[in-house]
């Protein structure tokens, strides 16, 4: 069995939220996932391996202050792009 770059990105990046999550006590959880604009519920299944939006992705990223980071959480996005980092001209062929 073959495990694709993404899938140990995503892998990765799902044991790291895990931590995280694990991290903080009942409340704080709650705090967390109501200030990434989603339900107590639909944060506990992304913690637990269910694939999240770009959207909470992206407020993970935010409130966790880049501990977990967008790319590990959705590796099948060009983040690079929304960053800035791959915004070379292309030279004309």
């Amino acid at each position: 069995m073959v495990i694709h770059q993404h899938q140990t990105v995503y892998i990765i990046a799902l044991m790291e939220l895990k931590s995280f999550y694990l991290s903080m006590d009942p409340d704080e959880r709650d705090r967390f996932a109501i200030r990434c604009g989603t339900s107590i519920g639909h944060f506990r299944n992304v913690v637990y391996g269910k694939l999240c939006g770009e959207k909470l992705a992206i407020n993970i990223e935010r409130e966790s202050a880049g501990r977990i980071r967008c790319e590990g959480l959705r590796p099948d996005v060009d983040w690079a792009v929304l960053r800035g980092t791959d915004c070379q001209p292309k030279e004309a062929a």
